[in-house]
């Protein structure tokens, strides 16, 4: 197959995912960082990387926005919220990453696969996303990619909506989100 048709056939993963999605729970995550004094973001791999681009997004719309792990992140307190991206909702550091913040008041959202994981169960909102984790055997969800591709691409649009759907309610535009940008470069 070529390049460009597998491209196409990804598009309509990604399509077939955006049909998935909840509307809802995505209304709940976009209140929840409304609400939240501070935003901590975590994730592994691929997952990561997806969750850094989000809290860069928030932080070009003025909000108090982390990734855990990062040398400039505050400390988590009562009413910050934490998101954590996990296919699997079972990957160990991350987990007691969603321990300790519940043990400090914090309020934890997953954003996973599987919602009956130990993440999703530690979780105050559950985002359920459509995909295929790493180990396609234990999955039904079926796709041409690779390990958790789908649900990391799906989860870098999911983010993106969201903060599409964050600058309509708080009536930002991309010019102002932009005065936040980067200027030193």
């Amino acid at each position: 197959m070529q390049t460009t048709r597998y491209f196409n056939e990804i598009l309509n993963e990604l399509s077939r995912a955006a049909d998935l999605l909840s509307d809802e729970q995505a209304e709940q995550l976009v209140n929840q960082i409304l609400e939240a004094k501070k935003i901590f973001v975590a994730g592994a791999g691929r997952s990561g990387f997806m969750g850094k681009s989000f809290v860069m997004r928030m932080m070009h719309m003025g909000l108090d926005a982390y990734v855990i792990g990062e040398t400039v992140t505050a400390n988590l307190e009562k009413d910050d919220i934490l998101i954590i991206a996990s296919g699997s909702g079972e990957t160990k550091s991350l987990v007691s990453m969603a321990e300790k913040a519940k043990s400090l008041g914090g309020t934890v959202i997953a954003v996973t696969i599987f919602p009956e994981s130990t993440i999703g169960e530690l979780a105050d909102l559950v985002i359920k996303l459509p995909g295929s984790p790493k180990d396609k055997s234990t999955s039904d969800y079926k796709t041409i990619q690779p390990m958790g591709s789908l649900f990391e691409q799906t989860l870098l649009l999911f983010f993106d909506a969201v903060i599409l759907r964050f600058m309509e309610k708080k009536e930002l535009d991309s010019n102002t989100m932009y005065g936040k940008h980067a200027n030193l470069e």
